[in-house]
């Protein structure tokens, strides 16, 4: 009898195990999927950036300041792409949303500009394109939510770092972060000189850094 209820308890914690791995894995690769979303957005942004500043910058000459911090701050949202951490990723992507704000801004004041119709469809673009990104930043933490709980809740956390499974990080920015950065007057680039587009900075595969960090 006594061997009878040792294999029900064995079969029931197997069962337990099988589930709560399986349901890990889907809450992982459902979160993967949620920052590739991100990362389609991101990088849409970036090639369009440069087709803008090389549009506006012939009718906004005495917008070097402006024109610059866009330049700046799309060359510091790459760099970010490149390490893979979501909340710098985050910081820099904001940064590179208020200067673009700040640009479409400026450009109320040159009815010519805004009478070119590469100018208003970049613009366009870049606005649906902005509304997505808040909308995959939005469903991605959900997702990222929803997983580290299940991380951290008993008795899953007690086997979850033993089964590889590690925490994501949340894609946002900082709110001290959201200023647009100072610019230099000195070290504005010549058209077409522009950083090219990153590679995808979506998670990478496990056991390299970056989003989410599942080593």
């Amino acid at each position: 009898m006594g061997w009878i209820i040792l294999g029900i308890v064995v079969v029931l914690v197997i069962g337990w195990l099988i589930f709560t791995y399986n349901g890990l894995v889907t809450a992982r690769n459902r979160t993967q999927e949620a920052w590739s979303e991100i990362d389609v957005e991101l990088k849409r942004r970036h090639d369009l950036i440069p087709n803008l500043v090389n549009t506006v910058q012939g009718y906004m000459g005495h917008e070097r300041g402006t024109l610059e911090a866009v330049t700046n701050a799309r060359a510091n949202a790459v760099a970010a792409g490149a390490t893979g951490d979501p909340a710098k990723i985050g910081q820099a992507e904001n940064v590179l949303s208020q200067s673009l704000r700040s640009l479409f801004a400026v450009s109320e004041n040159y009815p010519d500009l805004k009478a070119i119709s590469a100018f208003t469809n970049l613009q366009e673009t870049l606005t649906a394109t902005e509304d997505k990104l808040e909308f995959s930043r939005r469903f991605y933490n959900g997702n990222v939510r929803d997983y580290n709980i299940k991380l951290q809740t008993l008795p899953t956390s007690l086997i979850a770092g033993a089964l590889g499974f590690k925490p994501f990080g949340f894609f946002q920015a900082d709110e001290g972060d959201r200023a647009v950065p100072q610019v230099n007057f000195g070290n504005m680039p010549a058209p077409g000189s522009l950083p090219p587009p990153a590679g995808p900075v979506g998670p990478p595969a496990p056991g390299s850094s970056g989003p989410p960090p599942q080593t």
